[in-house]
């Protein structure tokens, strides 16, 4: 066991890919935490329950779940410096926000994970502002110099 601590570890990541790491897990399990604390477990199995109704709300639904997991596996997988993980963290994103705008905007049915306002460019600006410590978390993957070096084979 000892031999364990003695040895460097492969890589070294950087700090800019270390943060967004940490800030990806930091902001998926506090913000299930904060979800659970908020509406408590009667909601969450009512919502469950509500989303089990239709196939759509179920398929959407697992999907989120799905994209939850694939996003944790991404943050583990960057910071060990694989670049499959920072392009799937992105994909990812990019799957995310534009579903959150199209059910937002109410073109796609169901609305599950949608956020309300009064005009389109009301609804956008939320969705853009709820998605902002994302898109700090893809700067810093993609931006700094170490980060760019950090993927390159």
């Amino acid at each position: 066991m000892s031999e364990t601590f003695k040895t460097a570890p492969l890589h070294d990541a950087p700090v800019p890919v270390m943060i967004a790491g940490i800030a990806i897990l930091a902001t998926r399990t506090l913000g299930v935490a904060m979800l659970f604390h908020e509406l408590g477990f009667q909601e969450i199995a009512s919502f469950v329950h509500r989303s089990a109704q239709a196939w759509d709300s179920t398929l959407i639904f697992i999907a989120s779940q799905l994209l939850f997991c694939i996003e944790l596996r991404c943050a583990f997988m960057l910071m060990r410096g694989a670049n499959r993980g920072r392009w799937g963290y992105a994909l990812t994103q990019a799957i995310v926000l534009s579903y959150m705008v199209v059910a937002s905007l109410g073109w796609v049915y169901p609305e599950i994970f949608s956020i309300s306002g009064e005009n389109d460019a009301e609804i956008v600006h939320r969705v853009l502002l709820q998605k902002l410590p994302d898109l700090l978390v893809l700067i810093l993957l993609f931006v700094p110099a170490s980060s760019r070096q950090y993927f390159r084979p």
